[in-house]
């Protein structure tokens, strides 16, 4: 996978981040046997972004079963080998919408894109890990070693956060900045000491002989969140496109708990994984419900409030310097589609 930055006049949302990504087009990389068309309704499509994480694959299953169309809204549904690229193509306004994190949204719109957050799709609930050789058994042993991530993502995030808990600074690491599969791809071949994965890359990483987790998204409870956004521009033009697209990813929810099999198959078929293996993912994202969304849409002062957990975000950002200010998050969230949802629910 590659994630490029997009075009060099906008503003850089990780000041780490300039180099490695500044000069490249990330529409450049979208793929282009993407899916078009997926409604009836004549209208212009929802160009949706979505990458390799398992609270995102559903959106294939949503295009495959024909749930766009039932909910009447025209998806463009667009996948990105490079998580990365698919955030710099959304704050390029390239899409409409995309599959991201509570962190990359706020640091995005630190960074000065206008975005806002409809819908949680789920929790990381361990399928965000750091992964380790043989020699290295508490995060105090990363000290002077490799660790390898993908500058500026979640992944690097909570590798950060650990190190942060256990008394490390990020300079207390040879920090060494890679791709997400190239990152893998390097801890397997033992040219690093430490990698920072998501699943799928997580299984890859493990194939190196004595391997092991030291701690994952499971030990941060709400820390990685992840949610469909869009340009607020978009929600302001079409509320009732962004209206179906939350219907429809509440039917695809639906959907997978009544035929889990074949949604499975789909979802396996999208991350380039077995169904066996894409079952193991299962426990470490937590699909979000109508019930829950509702709840983390409600201000509070536990992770569980997406509110409280931006809040974190924002101040932990700037002080581990993957951001140079703090974003205004008076206008992040908009949950009225939620209820919407809720109500005719009932």
């Amino acid at each position: 996978m590659k994630r490029k930055s997009f075009l060099s006049y906008l503003v850089v949302f990780f000041a780490t981040l300039t180099l490695a990504v500044a000069c490249n087009n990330p529409a450049s990389n979208i793929d282009t046997n993407t899916n078009a068309g997926g409604g009836t309704n004549g209208e212009t499509p929802v160009r949706l972004g979505f990458s390799a994480w398992p609270g995102w694959f559903p959106w294939q299953v949503a295009y495959d079963q024909g749930i766009f169309e039932q909910n009447n809204v025209n998806v463009d549904l667009k996948w990105f080998d490079g998580y990365l690229e698919s955030i710099n193509t959304l704050i390029a306004e390239q899409i409409d919408a995309n599959s991201q994190t509570l962190g990359d949204t706020v640091s995005s719109i630190a960074g000065g894109a206008d975005q806002v957050i409809v819908l949680v799709n789920d929790n990381s609930t361990g399928n965000d890990k750091i992964i380790v050789s043989e020699e290295i058994n508490t995060i105090q042993d990363l000290k002077g070693k490799k660790v390898a991530a993908e500058e500026g993502t979640v992944d690097h995030f909570l590798l950060l956060l650990g190190m942060k808990e256990a008394g490390l600074s990020p300079e207390d690491i040879e920090f060494v900045p890679l791709e997400t599969g190239s990152a893998a791809a390097a801890f397997v071949a033992g040219q690093v000491d430490a990698v920072a994965v998501f699943a799928p890359f997580t299984t890859q990483a493990l194939t190196r002989p004595n391997s092991k987790e030291l701690f994952s998204s499971k030990d941060f409870p709400g820390s990685i969140s992840d949610h469909l956004v869009f340009t607020r521009k978009f929600v302001e033009e079409n509320p009732e496109q962004v209206q179906a697209m939350v219907d429809s990813w509440f039917a695809t929810m639906d959907y997978i708990q009544a035929n889990p099999d074949q949604a499975n198959e789909i979802m396996a078929q999208r991350a380039g994984v077995s169904v066996d293996e894409y079952e193991e993912y299962a426990g470490g994202t937590k699909l979000f419900t109508i019930e829950e969304n509702l709840e983390a849409f409600t201000p509070g002062d536990t992770m569980k409030s997406l509110y409280y957990s931006a809040e974190q975000m924002n101040k932990f950002l700037v002080d581990v310097g993957l951001a140079s200010q703090e974003a205004d998050l008076s206008n992040i969230f908009d949950d009225r589609f939620v209820k919407a949802y809720a109500e005719k629910k009932g």
